[in-house]
């Protein structure tokens, strides 16, 4: 069997007035969400970029341009299924991932099990193998300032 190990990261600036999809769900109480060329969601744009890294596929911005009008507004569920699918098409799968979203503003604990059955149903996995891990940056930086949101995400692959 063959591993495959890969890492994303993902930054989106936070605005007034702007919906948060996070974790692939809309966050109802955000009172800004994030600003972008698609949906903005930092979470699944990180994992894109990890599953990508893992199979040296380049990146996100690669295979989905903030150029291109064709992903203007696009749902980032979307995007994760179409690198899901680059993914499956060479033969691997997903043994696990493990994300981590900095954001202060607001708590996102409670939406993380919502989340993690969102994106594991688009991987083709349980639950039980998606980790999502909510953390502040204690008021510290941009994140703190609740100016914009991190996202670093960790994924592994497997190939028979």
């Amino acid at each position: 069997m063959e591993f495959r190990i890969g890492q994303g990261y993902d930054v989106h600036a936070l605005k007034c007035g702007l919906p948060m999809w996070l974790g692939g769900m809309c966050i109802p109480d955000a009172p800004a969400g994030f600003v972008a060329h698609s949906d903005g969601d930092v979470a699944l744009h990180a994992l894109c970029d990890a599953l990508l890294g893992a199979l040296a596929l380049g990146d996100i911005g690669k295979h989905f341009p903030d150029t291109s009008d064709k992903w203007k507004g696009a749902d980032s569920k979307e995007l994760l299924a179409a690198v899901m699918e680059m993914v499956t098409l060479r033969g691997w799968a997903v043994v696990n991932t493990d994300i981590t979203i900095a954001l202060q503003a607001p708590k996102i604990g409670k939406y993380t099990e919502e989340m993690r059955g969102i994106i594991a149903g688009i991987l083709g996995i349980t639950a039980e193998r998606v980790s999502i891990k909510a953390t502040t940056t204690e008021k510290l930086g941009f994140t703190g300032r609740s100016e914009g949101c991190q996202v670093w995400a960790v994924v592994l692959l497997s190939k028979d």
